[in-house]
């Protein structure tokens, strides 16, 4: 699950500046009424710097919308479970043609402290009070979370839109949710942009080591969307 993630705006400068400095940054800021800060607390719906391949199929960098619309519902679709990634109609072509990788510092998820959620029966379990964790892999400074992408059209505009993939979690992330985002290392990210490249192959070499904590600026309100 991902349904919030922060990107330093020092750590991940690179990539802001060069998505904010393009004049898609500017239609999109124009056409969707978004922010092109593209730093801070990074919730559905805002703009966020993503690489995803240029002309050539080589890695660049782009601003893109967090969420895909859809029909059958009015809030943006955030996330792709990746066991049904190639065969759902609404991700299967973005899998094997169009993906894209989420530059962000961690990524957050609310839970009920391991120690704790022992002590509630499963029925009261969903009723507490949850607390807000930073996620990270181990030793690293920027997180790369592995997403979709497509383009949609939006008042006449085609704006690039972008979810991001999830997966069954590991532990320590498994002791509070049971899904995590698919995280890849620095060394996939080019052969899991590229078009020809292997998805199915490159998601089995994904992170698995995770450092986990509390969150310094919890509480604070979730979305409505959550």
């Amino acid at each position: 699950m991902c349904t919030w993630y922060y990107a330093e705006a020092k750590s991940l400068s690179f990539f802001i500046d060069k998505a904010s400095q393009l004049p898609l940054s500017d239609i999109i800021m124009n056409t969707m009424s978004k922010s092109k800060a593209m730093s801070g607390n990074i919730r559905p719906t805002d703009m966020a710097a993503v690489l995803a391949p240029n002309k050539q199929g080589n890695v660049a960098v782009f601003p893109m919308i967090w969420g895909f619309t859809h029909e059958s519902t009015s809030k943006p679709v955030i996330n792709c479970r990746i066991e049904s990634a190639d065969t759902k109609p609404l991700w299967k072509d973005s899998w094997y043609r169009r993906r894209c990788v989420i530059p962000a510092s961690w990524y957050y998820e609310w839970g009920v402290p391991p120690s704790e959620g022992e002590l509630y029966h499963k029925n009261e379990y969903n009723k507490i009070q949850k607390e807000k964790y930073a996620i990270q892999p181990e030793g690293a400074e920027i997180t790369y979370l592995a997403g979709l992408y497509r383009f949609e059209e939006h008042r006449g505009v085609q704006v690039p839109m972008f979810a991001v993939i999830t997966r069954e979690s590991v532990e320590p992330v498994s002791s509070i949710h049971d899904r995590m985002p698919l995280i890849l290392g620095k060394d996939s990210l080019s052969e899991w942009i590229h078009p020809n490249g292997d998805p199915n192959k490159i998601a089995k070499t994904a992170l698995t080591k995770m450092v986990m904590e509390k969150a310094i600026d919890y509480p604070e309100p979730e979305p409505s969307f959550m």
